[in-house]
């Protein structure tokens, strides 16, 4: 018996090849009928015999391309159309504009082989890729995802690559950046120092600069990275002297997975990682013999390795058979550089570099995961996972922009069906990155037709993200930093229940105007109660104890004054007196909360560390000093006001060995966390920067008797605010 039924699929499903693939899936059931795009998603509409749709369903399920997510499937039994055959037809709506939007994905396999067969005809081309890889976020100007609403435009097709392009059976169906090195992008290579540029052997050239320990640069997906040769120790000094980073670790990129575990050991889940299409940088243990160089990533034993995700970067490592530095081309805090222009800023860094003649139209940097307990952590969530989105059932037909916070800045939308996340944006603290924000909100606006009906920004009244929309005459929200924190993981892992929410990270104002970042709530997805924090300390000369991380151990040390082991560490400042002052006359002296700080002052005092080069530097630090044969911890004291009280644990540092300190002072805080957890009995949610922290965020895991729920696809870190806030926004309105 035949019959008709209507599929219509929401998720993921348009350019990554779901038309084709329901195309070749009808054919092969011998059904017939009409396959479109339409706003929500694919509509799709099939006929036959009534035995063939078990198959049809179940594959429709199970077999979908590997770039695409169906987030909801409805169908519905009709009657018999007639068709005569099965076609892909163009959409029947012009109203695409909720789309979800492609990130770029790794170079495919299959891509990978012709690029290597010299029988093919795109053997050996740099921009080789296919509807299942290849540029996509990056490329888009605007949706509908039609070729002339991409930089690809400029770029005619072949004859042999527009019939592939409009062959439903061909790989490269649709597949908008399609080209080949007879319609392509020029790939160029410049030589700085000579003033010279040449389309000849681009990446062999590149190449030779590389092994001569020249500094370079190579045009990426959504960026360029700075590239030498990671095991030339003076090219590493050069560059870390002429781009000022003394100290944050560089990522390593690996031309195989045997390599990187010539001098690093991996887990099941980190290589798992490491392979997938998202292609991450994933932060892994050096093995003790590892015989790179300690500069790379210096007082710490974890490096970030990652693959080659284009065929760019490919080549490049075929060419030179060895591990190469690729850090993003930058100035610190600031958005990737995406133009050969914009190479000028970095004052000289770069002696040469490979560019390409398809425009980065949306920047976004490689994203970076570690692994705690195989559970996964992501510290920076960019190419290959954003824009991210997630499918929700709000009753809400209003449109709301989340404008995040001010640092690790991201944004996020609900256009009345998804939320959707902007990749990695950085801090806004300078004017280029107030300038990129602004852009990715303006990028966002225009993919989707949105118009905002409502704001949601940070309770902070002079973050950059909160001053814009101060300017934009809408209606809008202002939520609680850690509060956003903890709605974030609660929406992820769709928690709709009380639960003990423990936000801890550097900064975030308090509904008291203090800087919090050591809080445990309880909430739920409507209200928040502060039930403990640990006690506050002065943050002497306000930001400044950010970097200069001493004035925090002074700040705590400092009512303990009259004990000689503390006079003498105080008397260490050459700025005693102004400390003195600032802490006896509250002068820019604000109250602080924050386990962030707290890692600050222990490295402070363990590592007689002063400043801090880079964020997150001391805490890492710490975690390296750790010692898994050690469970000695600090007595731990709660006040009368629920605040944990911690000056005893930093004066009992200051006459123990480093490894000690720092082992009991990450023990002493999961036994906080879990004392404190064990009383309320409930889900405890945990959230902020400081639950990167992987030997902290694994002591806690192995506790069986409390369920610790994490973020898993989002990071525990302020990129994840945006989120938060939407949430909020949501359940407010």
């Amino acid at each position: 018996m035949k019959i008709c039924k209507i599929y219509d699929i929401e998720g993921r499903v348009q350019g990554v090849g779901f038309r084709p693939f329901v195309y070749t899936l009808a054919l092969g059931h011998n059904l017939k009928g009409v396959v479109f795009n339409q706003a929500s998603g694919v509509h799709i509409e099939v006929e036959g015999e009534a035995e063939s749709f078990c198959a049809f369903e179940r594959e429709l399920r199970e077999s979908i391309p590997p770039l695409a997510r169906v987030d909801g499937v409805e169908i519905i039994q009709v009657a018999l159309r007639n068709f005569e055959d099965f076609k892909i037809i163009k959409s029947q709506s012009q109203n695409l504009k909720s789309t979800l939007i492609v990130p770029d994905m790794s170079l495919c396999e299959d891509c990978a082989r012709e690029m290597e067969d010299k029988n093919d005809r795109r053997f050996g081309y740099p921009l080789i890729n296919c509807t299942n890889c290849g540029p996509r976020y990056s490329i888009m100007e605007s949706v509908p995802y039609d070729r002339e609403n991409t930089s690809m435009r400029a770029f005619q097709m072949c004859p042999e690559c527009e019939r592939e392009y409009k062959d439903p059976l061909n790989r490269r169906y649709h597949a908008q950046p399609i080209s080949c090195p007879r319609c392509g992008p020029a790939v160029r290579f410049y030589d700085v120092s000579e003033g010279s540029s040449t389309r000849d052997l681009p990446l062999q050239k590149l190449s030779h600069a590389i092994t001569a320990g020249r500094i370079t640069a190579l045009k990426g997906m959504g960026g360029f990275h700075i590239i030498c040769d990671a095991l030339n120790e003076s090219a590493i000094l050069r560059l870390r002297e002429q781009k000022r980073r003394p100290a944050k670790p560089f990522a390593v990129l690996f031309g195989s997975l045997e390599m990187i575990k010539r001098y690093c050991d991996t887990t099941k889940e980190e290589e798992s990682a490491l392979l997938s299409a998202a292609r991450p940088i994933v932060l892994v243990s050096k093995k003790k013999e590892c015989t790179l160089p300690d500069i790379i990533a210096p007082n710490i034993n974890t490096l970030g390795v990652f693959l080659p995700y284009t065929p760019l970067h490919t080549q490049l490592l075929e060419l030179t058979q060895r591990p190469l530095i690729a850090t993003s081309a930058n100035i610190s805090g600031e958005p990737i550089i995406t133009s050969k222009e914009q190479l000028g800023k970095l004052g000289g860094v770069i002696e040469a570099f490979v560019d390409f003649e398809r425009d980065i139209v949306n920047f976004s940097d490689d994203s970076v995961v570690q692994f705690a307990d195989k559970r996964a952590i992501v510290l920076r969530l960019s190419r290959g996972l954003t824009p991210k989105s997630f499918k929700t059932f709000y009753g809400c037909d209003k449109k709301i922009l989340a404008l995040g916070a001010h640092q690790k800045s991201t944004i996020a939308i609900f256009n009345g069906s998804n939320i959707i996340i902007s990749p990695h944006i950085g801090d806004l603290d300078s004017v280029e990155s107030v300038e990129a924000y602004k852009r990715t909100i303006a990028s966002f606006i225009r993919f989707y037709d949105f118009a905002p009906h409502l704001l949601v920004c940070d309770a902070h009244p002079n973050y950059a993200s909160s001053l814009w929309a101060k300017k934009q005459n809408i209606p809008t929200l202002n939520v609680q930093h850690h509060y956003a924190h903890i709605l974030a993981v609660m929406f992820e892992q769709g928690i709709d229940e009380e639960v003990l929410g423990v936000s801890w990270d550097g900064t975030g104002l308090g509904d008291d105007n203090s800087i919090w970042g050591g809080e445990f709530f309880l909430c739920d997805m409507k209200a928040y109660k502060r039930v403990h924090t640990f006690a506050p300390f002065k943050l002497l000369g306000g930001d400044k104890s950010v970097k200069n991380i001493n004035r925090t151990a002074f700040s705590i040390l400092y009512p303990h004054r009259e004990r000689k082991e503390v006079a003498a560490f105080l008397d260490s400042f050459k700025e005693k007196r102004l400390l003195e002052q600032s802490y006896e006359k509250d002068i820019n002296a604000l109250l602080c909360h924050s386990v962030g700080r707290l890692f600050d002052a222990a490295a402070a005092i363990i590592l007689q560390m002063k400043t801090t080069t880079y964020e997150g530097e001391s805490g890492m630090m710490i975690e390296a000093l750790y010692d898994e044969s050690i469970n000695e911890s600090y007595e731990i004291k709660i006040n009368d006001k629920g605040e944990i009280e911690y000056s005893h644990w930093f004066l009992a540092m200051l006459g123990e060995r480093a490894n000690v300190a720092a082992t009991k002072f990450i023990n002493t805080l999961a036994l906080v966390l879990l004392q404190i957890a064990k009383k309320y009995d409930k889900k405890v949610v945990l959230s902020g920067g400081v639950f990167q922290n992987k030997t902290l965020l694994k002591k806690l895991l192995k506790s069986h008797d409390i369920e610790f729920v994490t973020a898993r696809d989002i990071s525990p870190n302020d990129s994840s605010i945006s989120l938060g806030q939407i949430v909020y926004a949501l359940n407010h309105i």
